[in-house]
Parts: structure tokens; sequence; C-alpha cells
């Protein structure tokens, strides 16, 4: 069945691909994505943790519409054809149209699919669609689904007929509307500043998968340095009866452990362990069979931790050995394609950017990206600190969902918002599906649970909540917010140049966490030709240099300045950033990807001599 279902979908996404598509005119477009078509969007393997081969992608072009927000019945007429997985709002979707909240975006596709063979089950699977969505194939309401950032399955094996089937996909939208408590990162409807353009709708790839009726839905792999590797199963369906799993241990194509159970947890030993580092991003493959179901996902052997160094500072280590943690604050954000990178090629660039100018560390800056990502910063050896997806926008007096001024960050007795118990219960459930997605990728060390006060609040429960569900990473409870004695670190943001307010640990507050300039720099440069808009307030903090030597030596200042505060106790920094965003043009590479300010191996010379490397 699974290759005639592959079949089947690619000859109806080559067919639609035939009709006419182009960007948006006029619009920014990095390479990659002016070299796009409809039939290259997206191909690659969506989920490589948990990989099977029986699969298809349905990405490509779908009708779409946009009716009232109140319309609850698909549109009798459709509006035209957009390219998923682009956000309506992106040049690459080839629409460019804004969606408000009080309107609903509508998707529609035909796909030839086989009748389910007995013992077989199809899932639909999205990786991120912003923000509720719901959907149906042919007539029947399969599920629905929200929060914007976190892949779903819907099992639609009783909802097929033999042949063409329909898949129907209704999306609403709030963005940061006031009351709503909808976790929406960077977006707004009045995009300004560092707030940018709302992103709707379908924007990472959509696919189906055929598995057997018992199946893995899910792995939980935790892995010790001493080589033992615990791989929990969460089956797709209750067995009365244990299931014979089996995992088969390969490094580079060799074999070098196996193990055995009646059950849904194993164990093995991985003897003579290469540990995964920055320096060396070891990766052994794993083969999991769990009754009739294959799966492949691989591990990486580390463990994150903190110790104290001979002067009595709380280091960030990783595998026993403190490692100062130095990277970019990484919006992920394409001029082409907003949320969604136009291609795996281009997402994976920023990071072997990054790579080759010496960073270790990225802070993924509240957005969670296709799992593809974390991949290769797996492979590339970058770590991550994850945060979660924010909500607000700082301290407003019609905002409820704000804390109280002042807004006191590292002071003494922290402002909280007040989030009603449905708003907090989402939050949470977003926060465990992102740490479910993404739990088995080595590379993530940290997960920063509030980013500014950004929708801040039950600061110690959530911080507590994510320490004991997830106790192999460090939690950074609120990035240069409103610090409570919770989670690991204590984080300070500070512009243009870092700096740290030891004096406010004054009587203690501070002892036992790890002290981190999680934000720093924002130095901008305008390079002409690439600017997403000439007529806009183009900008960086503190001011724009008026040539390209200063802009220099202000970095330079910055390293210099973040050496001593390292010697000083300060266990890692965060630089602001590594690309322009819209009128931002803080990055190290224009929004465009089409201009290295600085090439990689001077960035790396430099950051050698400031001794961060």
């Amino acid at each position: 069945m699974t290759r005639r279902l592959v079949i089947a979908a690619a000859l109806a996404s080559a067919a639609s691909a035939v009709h006419a598509w182009a960007p948006v005119p006029g619009a920014m477009l990095t390479d990659w994505g002016a070299s796009l078509t409809p039939a290259t969007a997206w191909r690659e393997y969506p989920r490589p943790a948990l990989a099977r081969d029986g699969w298809v992608n349905l990405n490509g072009l779908w009708q779409y519409a946009v009716t009232r927000a109140t319309d609850a019945a698909a549109p009798a007429q459709w509006n035209g054809e957009i390219l998923v997985p682009f956000a309506i709002e992106s040049p690459l979707s080839g629409v460019g149209r804004r969606v408000s909240p009080d309107e609903a975006l509508w998707y529609r596709r035909t796909v030839d699919v086989p009748a389910t063979k007995a013992g077989e089950r199809t899932l639909l699977n999205f990786e991120a669609v912003d923000y509720q969505a719901t959907v149906w194939v042919n007539h029947t309401q399969v599920g629905a689904h929200t929060g914007g950032n976190l892949p779903f399955s819907f099992d639609i094996t009783r909802a097929l007929v033999p042949g063409s089937n329909t898949i129907t996909v209704r999306v609403t939208d709030a963005t940061d509307t006031i009351g709503a408590f909808q976790l929406h990162g960077k977006q707004v409807l009045e995009p300004r500043g560092i707030w940018y353009t709302p992103v709707t709708g379908i924007w990472q790839t959509v696919w189906l998968e055929t598995v057997p009726d018992i199946h893995v839905a899910s792995l939980k792999i935790e892995a010790r340095t001493d080589g033992l590797v615990t791989i929990a199963l969460t089956p797709g369906r209750t067995n009365s009866t244990p299931v014979p799993t089996r995992v088969a241990v390969t490094l580079d194509g060799v074999a070098v452990a196996s193990a055995e159970a009646a059950g849904d947890v194993l164990r093995v030993r991985i003897p003579q362990p290469r540990l995964w580092s920055p320096g060396a991003p070891t990766l052994y493959d794993l083969r999991i069979t769990y009754g009739p179901d294959t799966v492949t996902s691989y591990v990486g052997l580390r463990e994150v931790s903190i110790v104290t160094d001979g002067d009595g500072h709380r280091r960030l280590a990783l595998n026993g050995a403190i490692l100062f943690n130095f990277g970019t604050l990484d919006q992920g954000w394409w001029p082409d394609g907003l949320l969604t990178p136009p291609s795996d090629a281009a997402m994976r660039s920023d990071i072997e950017f990054l790579k080759a100018a010496g960073f270790n560390t990225i802070r993924k800056h509240i957005k969670v990206e296709p799992r593809r990502y974390y991949m290769h910063c797996d492979r590339l050896g970058m770590m991550v600190w994850q945060d979660h997806v924010s909500q607000g926008t700082g301290f407003k007096k019609d905002r409820p969902d704000s804390p109280a001024p002042p807004w006191t960050r590292l002071a003494p007795n922290p402002a909280e918002a007040t989030w009603p118990e449905p708003a907090h219960a989402q939050f949470m459930a977003e926060l465990e599906g992102m740490i479910d997605a993404l739990r088995n990728h080595p590379s993530i060390v940290q997960w920063v649970t509030f980013n500014e006060a950004w929708g801040q609040h039950r600061t110690i429960e959530v911080a507590e909540w994510t320490t004991g569900y997830d106790p192999t990473r460090l939690v950074n409870a609120a990035s240069g917010g409103n610090f409570h004695r919770a989670g690991h670190i204590v984080d300070h943001h500070e512009y243009p140049h870092p700096a740290f307010p030891f004096d406010l640990g004054a009587g203690g507050r501070f002892d036992g966490f790890v002290k981190v300039v999680g934000e720093f720099g924002g130095h901008g440069f305008p390079v002409d030709g690439h600017l997403w808009n000439p007529n806009a307030r183009n900008w960086g903090y503190g001011g724009l240099p008026k040539d390209k030597d200063e802009w220099i030596e202000r970095y330079r200042t910055s390293l210099a300045t973040l050496a001593v505060l390292r010697r000083q106790g300060i266990a890692a920094g965060i630089y602001t950033q590594t690309t322009d965003v819209e009128g931002e043009i803080n990055g190290l590479i224009t929004y465009d990807r089409k201009v290295q300010k600085l090439p990689a191996s001077t960035l790396a010379a430099m950051h050698r001599d400031a001794g961060l490397r």
C-alpha cells in the first residue's frame, strides 16, 4: 500500500504544479525563494527523530478562501491557489494577503488514497498551523487543534474512501488581540520595531503516513554519558498484551549494541561511549522494532549540568566540563517565507554560518522551528536554548495579561501578570507539547519559559513544572524578565553593550543560580540594496554607526566587555542577532541572506582574540 500511496500523491502534486504560481511581486526574496517551485517546496521528511518509510508529502498548491470567522461551512467559491507550507501573508505563498481575527482562512486539496489494508491506519500530520485549525476529510470532521507552533496528527482511516479524497482545513488566528491570551511570539497585527508581520494558517509541512494498528506514537529518549540509553515508547493504541520491542544501535553503519524487551520501555548500554558536544557531535543511529512497526531515530550521549569553578562562580557544564555558552539570538524569520524558511538548505545555512563564526549556541527566540532544524543542530554540533513562544508585548495599561508596573526585571519583589485558568492551561499545554516534540534532540540544552515579562505569570509554578517534566535540561525561567527564585538561571538583557547588575543579588538572591547575559549587542548596520523596506525606520540599538569601521569597533567593544564579565562570573552571552529582520538591521547577515556583514572566518578570529572561543 505504501508505494501505491506515494505514487498516487506524487501524481496529484505534479498535476497541481502546472498551475500558474509566482511569489508576490516586488517582495524581497532569498536565493532559495527565487528558485522555489510548487514541486520543490519542502520535500524533506519532516520528523527525523521518529522516521518511517510509509509517508507522502502534501505540500504544494492547495485551494484557499477567506471568509468571515462566523462562517462555519466551507465556502462555495474559492479565491485561488496558495503554496503550502507558506503562510498566506508571505510572498512565497503566492497570495500575500493579511487575514484579520474576524476572518477564517480555508484550505482544500484532493489526494488519491487507496483503501487502507486490514491492520493498517492512515494518519494525517500537520507540522504547524497558526492558530486554531479544524480539519475535515471528505465530509467527516477528523479533528481540531489549538496552538500555532506544534505538530499534530489525526487518524483519518475511517473517513477515507477508495480513490479521490478531499482534505479541508479551516483556520482562525487572533494573534495579539486583547484578551485572547494567544501565544504569538513576534507576530502582531500592527508590526513595528521588534514586532513583525503576522502569520496565519499552514506554515510547516503537511503529510500522510501509513502505520500498523500497533505502532509507536512517540519516543522519549534519555541518554547518559556512561552509555546507558533509556527509550520509552508511547503506543499508538492500548495493547492488552506486551508487545515485543527491540532496538539496534549503530555508529557510522557499524552495529555497537542491541536490546530487547516485552513492553514499552527499552534500556540499552553503548560500550565505550563517544559523547556529543559542539566539538564532536557524535550521533548513534537507532532502529526500533515495536511489534509490526519499525521506526528509526538517533541519540547523542551528553549531560547538561551546573558546576562551581575555583572562584565560587556557578557555571554551565556539558559532560561535566565547564563550557561558556556563546551564541546569537535567532528569530528564524525570512523575508519571503516569514516564519517558514524558503527551504531546508536555507534553514541549515544560518546554522552553518554561526558554527563557522565560532559560536557554539543559538538562542531560538520565541519561535519553534521545523523539527529538521534541530536535527541540523544535532548534526552540526550547535547547542540550543529553546524559548517557549511568548504572549504579550510588555506592560500596557489596557492589557489585563501584562504585569502590573513597574516592570522590575531583576529587582526584588517582581510583578506578575494575572491569567485566567483556561488561558494558563493552554499556555501549559503548548509548553508541554513543545518539550514533547523536541526533547529527543541532544542539541537543546535549556528551556526558556518566559522572555522579558511578555505574558509572564505564575513563574515559579511554571519553572518548577518544567524542571520536573524534563530534568535532563536546565530551565531559564525568565530571560531578561522578572526574576523569581525558580529554575537554574538568572538572566539579564543589556543593550547595546553587555552588563550585569550584580548588586541586585545582594542578600543572596542570586545564590545557587547561574548568571548569564541572555541578550546584548544589537549593533545596527544598513547594507544598501538589502533593506526590507528602505523607507521604513531601519534601526539598531544605540543608534546607527557613521560607517562600517565604527560598527566593527562597537562589536569588538561588546566582545571585550563580555570577556570581562565572563571573568566576573557570567556563564553565557547571547548576541542580538543572527540576521536582520524587517526593520531591525542589527544582524550579522542581511535579511535576504545575500550579504554576510563580516565573513564567518573574520568573526571567528575576533571571537578568538577576545577569548570567547
